[in-house]
């Protein structure tokens, strides 16, 4: 199992899309927004697109209404 630090950027006109940075953490953009857990269903599915896996490999360990998350990825 992976962890990983994410930074979600919601409402993104960039998006969707997953930067690298250079500590290992990731940016994800999303256009969906913060509201309803919309942007958190994003980020599971963008993450899942993104390492090649199931969506439900991918859980939001911490930070469910913050945009610094923590993801374990199976």
């Amino acid at each position: 199992m992976r962890r990983y630090t994410v930074l979600i950027k919601p409402n993104s006109r960039k998006g969707p899309s997953v930067e690298s940075q250079d500590d290992g953490s990731l940016v994800v953009y999303v256009r969906e927004p913060a509201v309803d857990g919309k942007a958190n269903e994003a980020l599971v599915r963008i993450l899942a697109e993104h390492f090649n896996v199931s969506k439900t490999r991918v859980a939001i360990a911490r930070g469910h209404t913050s945009r610094y998350k923590i993801v374990e990825i199976d």
